[in-house]
């Protein structure tokens, strides 16, 4: 659900407003707004977990109410007739909606943390992984090609019913056999003392261990390190997405079907696989195989920039990079679960993925700026260059550590 309107507005109506002529700083401004309220996640990971405790499954009302009023957010959308004359509007009715999917996003992580055991997690965050890329490919590819030959109205309208749909198997799903779907109201006078204390903590106590969790210095290591590659992932992959549309003329429908479309089975394939083998060798070192992998990427595909004329050369690239994110995602989700604090794992979690997500918005900013000066190629070779750095620095960390 969360994959849909992601891949809609960030893929397929980004690079439609690229084919229509806008600036590049244009659509990284749109792609900013639309993103800025993942960052303010941090904001409601604490009202999450201090009012978690519910008779239709933990923090699982956050989940169905915010999906509700992301439907009707989807809805708001209707409005828009044409989205390159009503940017503005547009921008607003998505970054609404976003609002709602970022809590439902941050709800949706703190019951995964809450009730899977550690080394069930690299597959577990490779199912929702996969889940996402389902949605961004049905977001991108499918809601892309209606918006082409259809309307954006169209494209809207599907969306919102799609949106309709798993709300209403998000609410029939449990998360307990117990747990009801309808409030009891005499089952919370018996429950509710007990419960209280226990399941929803004070806001204080919650704000003192979240300072600790993040604070801790091997954590902002650990984070500092995954945010650079993010930030790295976010600026190239608009950067060449704004190049092979812009400079290469390539049609929009084609870009966003190949982003969401194409690969997205062999994506999800491997992806699945990644998490199997981050719960057997460990999340840490797939990182660092992962880390490896996009930099050879970056500095070869970019240095032989020359060659991307040459259709099947991008089109390789362009669904290779398909695995990077998700693969990256897999190690990476496993390893910040594990920094987090009991009780407090929902805000923790919620803030670190707040952050993670002010890393793409700050790298679509940075990557429509960089182009307005520069090309792709250099960025990609810049990014490679970033993260090359990094790896070098973690080896010799390593050795150190062994020595």
């Amino acid at each position: 659900m969360q994959g849909i309107p992601s891949g809609f507005a960030l893929t397929a109506v980004a690079n439609y407003l690229a084919a229509k002529g806008l600036s590049s700083y244009s659509i990284g401004s749109f792609v900013a707004i639309v993103g800025i309220p993942w960052i303010l996640q941090f904001i409601w990971g604490p009202i999450i977990d201090r009012y978690q405790f519910s008779v239709i499954g933990h923090r699982k009302h956050w989940v169905v109410l915010t999906q509700v009023m992301a439907f009707l957010a989807s809805l708001g959308l209707l409005f828009v007739h044409d989205p390159v004359k009503q940017l503005s509007l547009m921008s607003i009715l998505f970054f609404v909606h976003s609002n709602f999917a970022s809590i439902q996003d941050a709800s949706v992580d703190a019951i995964a943390i809450s009730i899977v055991p550690e080394n069930e997690r690299g597959r577990v965050n490779a199912f929702m992984r996969g889940g996402y890329l389902l949605g961004i490919a049905a977001g991108s590819a499918g809601l892309s090609t209606i918006l082409t030959y259809y309307g954006f109205f169209y494209a809207a309208v599907t969306q919102s019913a799609l949106l309709l749909i798993m709300t209403v198997l998000t609410f029939c799903i449990r998360l307990d056999r117990t747990d009801g779907f309808i409030p009891s109201f005499s089952f919370l006078k018996t429950t509710e003392t007990q419960n209280h204390s226990i399941d929803n903590p004070k806001l204080t106590w919650l704000f003192h261990q979240l300072y600790l969790g993040i604070s801790e210095k091997t954590n902002l290591r650990i984070f500092a390190e995954i945010a650079l590659i993010y930030t790295c992932n976010s600026i190239f992959i608009r950067a060449f997405s704004f190049h092979l549309i812009h400079n290469l003329h390539w049609a929009d429908n084609a870009v966003s079907v190949l982003q969401g479309g194409w690969g997205t089975i062999a994506t999800l394939m491997v992806t699945i696989g990644g998490g199997v083998i981050a719960d057997k060798i460990g999340p840490k070192k797939l990182q660092f195989k992962v880390m490896i992998g996009i930099c050879f990427f970056l500095l070869v595909f970019c240095f032989f920039s020359g060659m991307w004329i040459h259709r099947p050369i991008s089109v390789a690239g362009l669904v290779l990079w398909n695995f990077a994110d998700p693969m990256f995602s897999v190690a990476a989700m496993p390893v910040l679960m594990l920094l987090c604090r009991e009780k407090v794992e929902g805000s923790q979690f919620t803030a670190y993925m707040a952050l993670v997500n002010f890393c793409d918005v700050i790298g679509s900013y940075l990557s429509g700026w960089a182009m307005t000066f520069t090309s792709a190629a250099v960025i990609g070779l810049t990014c490679g260059g970033v993260i090359l750095l990094l790896i070098i620095r973690k080896s010799i960390t390593f050795h150190g550590q062994h020595s």
